[in-house]
């Protein structure tokens, strides 16, 4: 690891700094497999040259954590930031929109992954990372719209969004997805705001810290004390966990201790189990995004397993999966989407977001199951063409839609 330079005192009235490689970029690579070392070696060298080299940290930064050294990449970030807020990434068409992306100084991925959306768009993106008791810069680069992309997936998460919140008061141009509305997605929050819509099941979600656990399986505190109505099975996953980490079932008390034992979060969510397998035995899971309060599917994920997510799908190594989710991409708006078009309508209005999607499913009744709406959902074209012939051009109608909606705003205002 390249020795960093003691950061100079931070200047806020500095222009945006082109990034050496995105992370829409540095994502596919890897994604891909390809060999990230010799850029990895070429940026090693100019921040030798030059270690108050921020566009070479921020990119070192995202390549460390792609490789899974996260506290490493996240040195580089907290390195390049204590000198600089503001990264942009030029249009690679001629430019028709400049937006500024209000986003917390967190891990890659944490916030909205606008650059996935925005990579070969006619949209100037510059990043401001809103650093907690740093005034904004002074003048703000010139933009048309402002983008809050920072998460509100937990308690540390939620503090960026309440300094945004603050910040962006009297703000000159339109705000997109305010945070106050980003702050309401967490689980507990979302499933009571849920409820009450028709066609939809949102499963009650209850905040429980490690030591209530321990109780609960002492025998000390009961399930109903803490998850109303609560029964076993339940599903337990740590506050701000995401792809499955440390998600899991449990069926009794038994399994708390060996659970814990596993994991050293303290803070923890507790979930009604809702067995969603469709007739025919396979669990369905599927990822919607809403633009402007229109649905877009973008992938859905077969299983044996209730735990399940793309990953562990196992669609590349079944055609059948694949014919199934084609299926579901290009018949949406007559099929699931029409199903479903009166739940997404008062959905949308109820969670308030211009952008924003889901991790869902069906019951067999045909209700739709939220398990998830997050404003942070990862979604992307980099999967191979060759196997997934029917998802680049769906990928392509996403960012249309979403180039579309930021232009239309802008002639709005």
């Amino acid at each position: 690891m390249v020795a960093l330079a003691q950061a100079p005192s931070f200047l806020p009235a500095t222009p945006p700094v082109e990034i050496s490689y995105s992370m829409a970029t540095l994502t596919k690579m890897a994604f891909e497999g390809q060999n990230m070392v010799p850029i990895q070696t070429k940026l090693f060298i100019e921040i030798l040259h030059d270690p108050a080299n921020v566009a070479a940290l921020m990119s070192l930064a995202i390549i460390e954590q792609l490789k899974g050294n996260l506290n490493v990449g996240l040195d580089y970030q907290s390195s390049a930031l204590s000198r600089h807020q503001l990264y942009s990434m030029p249009s690679k068409a001629e430019t028709k929109l400049r937006i500024l992306v209000l986003a917390a100084p967190i891990h890659m991925g944490g916030n909205t992954p606008i650059e996935f959306l925005l990579e070969n768009s006619a949209i100037d993106m510059t990043t401001l990372y809103v650093l907690p008791d740093i005034p904004l810069p002074n003048p703000l680069p010139d933009h048309d719209l402002a983008f809050v992309a920072a998460p509100g997936d937990s308690d540390h998460t939620r503090e960026f969004l309440v300094d945004i919140e603050q910040k962006i008061k009297n703000w000159p141009r339109p705000v997109l997805n305010h945070p106050r509305f980003i702050a309401q997605l967490e689980r507990d929050v979302l499933c009571r705001k849920l409820d009450d819509i028709t066609g939809l099941v949102a499963p009650e979600t209850i905040p429980c810290d490690r030591l209530t656990l321990m109780k609960i399986a002492q025998g000390s505190v009961s399930l109903d004390q803490i998850l109303p109505g609560g029964e076993w099975p339940v599903v337990v996953r740590p506050v701000g966990s995401h792809a499955g980490r440390n998600l899991e079932k449990l069926t009794g008390i038994e399994q708390i201790k060996p659970y814990l034992a596993t994991c050293a979060d303290v803070e923890f969510f507790l979930t009604r189990f809702i067995d969603y397998r469709s007739d025919d035995r396979w669990f369905r899971k599927y990822r919607i995004v809403f633009i402007n309060g229109r649905a877009f599917a973008c992938h859905m994920a077969i299983s044996d397993q209730w735990k399940i997510w793309y990953k562990n799908a196992e669609m590349v190594e079944s055609a059948a999966k694949r014919s199934e989710e084609e299926h579901f991409m290009v018949q949406f708006d007559a099929d699931f989407g029409a199903r479903h078009e009166k739940t997404f309508s008062a959905l949308t209005a109820r969670v308030g977001l211009d952008y924003f999607g889901i991790d869902c499913a069906e019951t067999r009744d045909g209700e739709l199951i939220v398990f998830e709406a997050d404003n942070a959902l990862i979604i992307h074209d980099m999967d191979p063409k060759d196997v997934f012939p029917y998802k680049s051009p769906q990928m392509q109608k996403v960012f249309a839609a979403f180039e579309g909606a930021l232009l239309g705003m802008t002639a709005k205002a």
